[in-house]
């Protein structure tokens, strides 16, 4: 039949009728496809174009591109629908007259198509509609229009025709077909732009170091939206219907993700009701009835920021059977009257959303919360200096200084500003002019100008002045001065410099992001060569609400950043991920602090240490009383090996006497005079960063300033692991001494014993612990959020739900003090509890938190309790204390490995004998295992934090250099098998080492068990050490006893802190946590 031989050869389009042939049939709907070749010809249009003629009464003409482009409109195909669509090349003009001759029904309006090829229309378009767009203005460089054409371009800002736009913001060409759309990033986040364009090949962005404006042609600024590094793309089929899908965002490294097919990866979003309004809107505003446009979710909003008009999508099949079935059924509700063709609009039942079931007793992760220290940073150095010329007053005056009596200068224009006057005050020196009031210090000014002039460009994130206003001038200090001082007014100049995170953090912060992922289901398997591929989707699909938080200090963003990099597998530069990624927590003392506004608790608690650390005696039994009160063996260890305080400090200060003159040879000797230190540092300013320490270590009376021993400690762990190729004599022993002492005073100045602990931890973290309760408790009340399609979501546990992530960077001072609050808050009773006992021995062992030191807590669902049930939520605090210091790996305390619930649920046989651990065992002896311990659950170990996998068993996971010490006869042969094993190992695996092969890493070689063979490879390379893998300090607790434990310590540090004058403006955060939308 004649059916047959059209199923045989495939349906033609061009005059095509596909019915049934037994009557004679009626007149056939003509619907006429007027596009150019390559989009009428597309894969999406065939595929739609196919279903569409299943329409017993509908055929389909294609015009062909030499008909529309050199024929007139009189002699074009006849149609009584038509879908016709500008797109580059396309004569716009020809089918709008076409329109008006053969007047057929319109899919998509032709005129509205030329208002969608301006920018400034569509936008117009948009506000008129009352539909969310970002802010913007337009700036006209059209010489008829002069008024719209003022800007006014600042540092970190643009001014167009009087709107302010601070930066992040955005430049779009007001023509659409211009995709080359501009991103101004803030001096404060490195600066630069992003330029974006029409994708080629696997890219869609560059980063520019570019930070001006474009200066010639028309373009519309507008406010940059912080979403989460994804854009939605939504597609209608008339306004009851949208498809949408998540892109990553190509403004965040401009790397096109493809799967193995090479189509751009995206993900099926469910939209909300708010959202479905605004597409209805969009596509009755445009009047295109297939039309595509961008949203931005923002800030628990949405926006729109470009209609694209006709659009449609690609690759889902269930998107062509619904746009070719909406598409059949407007043109027959339309034309079927007229026609006389009997016809009803078919009903059916939409999407059927599949039930998942829940699989045996499987907890389903709900929320993690981690609290992150910053990575490996430079030692932080400053310089003060009283100075009194009119120069410095007038700066002063300027940026409202005595509004306060305090200035903080961190943007470059200021920087500069003080940088000119020194360089002045210099010159003027220079001239002899000796008369000249300069009373500056010539030493100090030079100083002041190093350090400004360093980098050769200025960055907020690394340099700051502050300026105090002293009405009498300096406090006197010794007698011998009085007669020279005056007592007239002076400002004290604070210069701050150092401090800023160096590449070893950098790789540090992504190699942790990147390890991180093995936290979140499905991040054990292998997808697509990498792992941790189960929080790729989840992330890309919505259903991961993710929301990181830095405090403003730039280590602290740059760390965030470079963890979301790895965490989200990103590429290229930091600065965009800034922006895009990371929320600044500044807002209510959430994750900063003001170190000048010490609590009078902690200045009590440093004057002890001062004066118990002052005795030139062996430390007594009442001594290791006051000072180890709470037993904790890190502190008592520590004494030990100090013995006699004085004693100690005079050994430090004579090695740090032998490290300057070392360091003056270093720089009379030609040959190495102008040496090239780790992170551009010259031997210049090692030498001033170590004679200042020597001459503020002692003071004046001969006794040891004791605060000046934690930045000793600070710049030696430095310069062993960055500057060790100097060979500098004595720097192990520095190290070795200064750490002890420095392991004796950094957690004590937090607090000796347990009530100063929790006094100064609750003045430092009490709006971070209020709002990692809120993270816990709105876990299981929100429903609002983004939920993912449910037909796409097989193979996630329950499509409903999703995953809330909270991460929280920030300093030293926050990490200990959330952990005094968990460690002594009263959260378990240790006589009771033996897990939490042995948690505690285990922290009372560690003797610093360093570099990337986590607190993880993890929220589960029991998806099998009754709801209301105490057993439904079920808590786990892990804890690692971050980066490995030099030679560690003999003495460091073992924990008991990570053991999350979904572990211990999967397979306890197996489990037992490694967990029925003697209690009497020893903290310090070291438990082996083999690397892959469960082949059963097809999981593997990911060697790279955790020390067991996820869904795996509880074995502790060697490092690299554990699993190089048991496989050592393959390495002695050299360096080359070591990196066969290396590539030959699976994917996962291949995690905690892949630092290996990065350029700026070697082998952390300075401990017993490193191999010669192997570090001779890596000689002048700076190391980056392997991070301490997580450990978990309780696995069973109950949301509600986390929860009422929180509200206690809100209570109890609530008291203790309205009456100290740090706890002021800290702790009414609940009233702000609204306005920070930090749900």
């Amino acid at each position: 039949s004649y059916t047959s031989s059209v199923r045989r050869n495939g349906p033609k389009f061009t005059q095509l009728i596909v019915g049934m042939i037994s009557q004679p049939p009626e007149r056939q709907i003509v619907v006429g496809i007027c596009s150019m070749m390559k989009k009428s010809k597309s894969k999406p249009m065939t595929q739609i174009l196919e279903r569409l003629c299943r329409f017993e009464y509908i055929t389909v003409v294609i015009f062909p591109e030499d008909v529309i482009l050199n024929e007139p409109v009189d002699k074009w195909p006849l149609c009584d629908c038509l879908v016709s669509f500008h797109s580059k090349g396309f004569p716009l003009d020809k089918a709008v007259s076409y329109a008006n001759l053969r007047n057929p029904l319109l899919i998509n309006d032709l005129n509205t198509q030329y208002y969608i090829q301006d920018r400034r229309e569509v936008y117009r378009i948009l506000q008129q509609e009352g539909i969310d767009l970002p802010r913007y203005a337009v700036l006209n460089r059209d010489p008829d229009k002069p008024d719209e054409c003022n800007l006014v371009e600042g540092e970190d800002h643009v001014e167009v025709n009087g709107e302010v736009f601070p930066k992040p913001f955005v430049e779009k060409p007001v023509c659409a077909e211009d995709h080359n759309v501009y991103i101004y990033y803030p001096t404060s986040a490195g600066g630069g732009s992003q330029r974006l364009f029409r994708k080629i090949g696997s890219r869609s962005s560059v980063y520019s170091p570019e930070s001006n404006v474009r200066k010639t042609g028309s373009y519309i600024y507008e406010e940059f939206m912080p979403t989460d590094g994804t854009d939605v793309k939504v597609y209608t089929v008339g306004p009851d219907y949208a498809h949408a899908e998540a892109r990553k965002s190509p403004a965040l490294d401009g790397k096109v993700e493809r799967d193995s097919e090479g189509k751009e990866i995206r993900y099926p979003v469910m939209l909300t009701a708010m959202e479905k309004l605004v597409a209805r809107k969009v596509c009755l505003a445009f009047k295109q009835t297939v039309c595509g446009f961008d949203l931005l979710r923002a800030n628990g909003h949405s926006y729109v920021c470009d209609v694209n008009g006709f659009s449609f999508v690609k690759n889902s099949m269930k998107y062509y059977d619904d746009c070719a079935k909406i598409l059949g059924n407007i043109v027959m509700r339309e034309l079927a009257p007229q026609f006389h063709i009997p016809w009803s609009i078919p009903t059916e039942a939409e999407d059927i959303p599949i039930v998942p079931t829940t699989s045996g007793t499987m907890m389903e992760l709900r929320c993690v919360i981690a609290i992150i220290r910053h990575g490996d940073r430079t030692p932080k150095q400053k310089m003060k200096m009283e100075v009194r010329n009119p120069m410095f007053f007038e700066l002063f005056d300027k940026y409202g200084g005595y509004k306060t009596g305090k200035l903080k200068l961190k943007k470059p224009k200021q920087l500069q500003e003080v940088l000119d006057i020194a360089r002045q005050l210099l010159l003027e020196l220079g001239d002899g002019r000796e008369d000249c009031e300069i009373e500056e210090k010539k030493s100090k000014l030079e100083q002041l100008k190093t350090v400004l002039e360093m980098y050769g460009h200025f960055s907020g994130i690394n340099r700051k002045v502050q300026i105090t206003y002293l009405p009498h001038g300096q406090p006197k200090t010794s007698s011998e001065e009085e007669d020279t001082r005056k007592e007239c007014p002076s400002l004290l100049l604070v210069l701050k410099w150092g401090g800023e995170l160096t590449p070893a953090g950098r790789v540090q912060a992504e190699e942790l992001g990147r390890a991180f992922r093995c936290m979140y289901p499905g991040g054990q398997g292998d997808y697509a060569g990498f792992p941790g591929c189960g929080l790729l989707r989840l992330h890309s699909t919505y259903r991961h609400d993710l929301k990181i938080y830095a405090s403003d200090e730039g280590r602290v963003q740059m760390t965030a950043a470079a963890f979301a990099k790895g965490l989200l597998a990103l590429e290229g530069e930091l600065t965009p991920i800034l922006v895009q990624m990371v929320k600044s927590a500044n807002m209510n003392g959430l994750l900063d602090n003001d170190s000048d506004s010490l609590s009078g608790c902690q200045h009590r608690v440093k004057a002890r240490l001062h004066e118990i650390m002052q005795k030139d005696q062996e430390f007594t039994e009442e001594d290791y009383d006051r000072l180890a009160p709470t037993g904790a063996s890190s502190v008592v260890n520590s004494m030990r090996i100090v013995e006699n305080p004085v004693m100690t400090c005079d050994q430090v200060y004579t090695l740090i006497q032998s490290l300057t003159s070392q360091i003056r040879k270093r720089l009379e000797d030609p040959k190495s005079a102008d040496l090239q230190l780790y992170h551009s540092e010259s031997l210049e300013l090692m030498l001033q960063r170590w004679s200042k320490l020597e001459r503020d270590f002692r003071m004046k009376s001969g006794r040891y300033d004791i605060s000046k021993i934690p930045d000793i400690y600070d710049c030696v762990k430095y310069d062993v692991q960055h500057n060790a190729t100097l060979g500098l004599e004595d720097t192990l022993e520095l190290f070795r001494l200064s750490r002890a002492l420095a392991d004796i005073i950094i957690p004590q100045e937090y607090g000796i014993n347990k009530v100063e602990k929790l006094d100064i931890a609750y003045a430092y973290c009490l709006p971070l612990v209020k709002k990692i309760q809120l993270d816990l408790q709105r876990t299981h009340e929100d429903e609002s959020v983004n939920k993912l399609h449910p037909l796409y979501s097989r193979g996630v546990m329950s499509p409903g739900r999703h995953v809330r992530t909270r991460l929280y960077f920030t300093s030293e001072s926050h990490v200990h003090s959330l952990l005094s609050t968990f460690r002594y808050g009263g959260l378990l009773d240790e006589e009771k509890d033996q897990q939490w006992k042995r948690a505690m021995d285990y922290l009372g062992a560690v003797s610093e938190l360093n570099y990337m030191t986590q607190i993880v807590i993890m929220l589960y669902e029991d998806n099998n309790k009754d709801p209301s049930s105490e057993e439904r939520f079920h808590v786990e605090l892990h804890f690692s204390p971050g980066v490995k210091g030099c030679e560690e790996e003999e003495k460091a305390p073992m924990g008991f490995g990570f053991r999350p619930a979904s572990a211990e649920v999967n397979d306890l046989s197996r489990d037992e004998p490694d967990r029925a651990l003697p209690l009497s065992e020893p903290m310090g002896i070291h438990r082996r295992s083999p690397l892959i311990r469960n082949r059963k659950t097809g999981s593997m170990e990911c060697a790279g934090l955790f020390s067991t996998t996820v869904l795996g068993g509880s074995s502790s996971a060697p490092n690299l250099q554990d699993y190089a010490r048991t496989h050592r006869k393959k390495f002695s042969s050299g360096s080359l098998s070591y990196k066969d094993e290396l590539l030959s190992m699976p994917a996962v695996k291949r995690f905690s080492v892949s630092f290996a092969k990065h350029p700026t890493n070697g082998w952390w070689g300075c401990g017993p068990g490193s191999f010669p063979s192997l570090t001779a490879g890596f000689e002048g390379c700076s190391m980056v050490p392997s991070i301490y893998p997580l450990e978990t300090l309780h696995n069973s607790l109950s949301l509600k006893q986390v929860d009422e434990f929180i509200t206690a310590v809100c209570e109890t540090g609530g008291d203790a802190h309205s009456r100290t004058t740090r706890g002021n403006g800290l702790l009414h955060t609940h009233t702000q946590e609204n306005h920070m939308e930090m749900s």
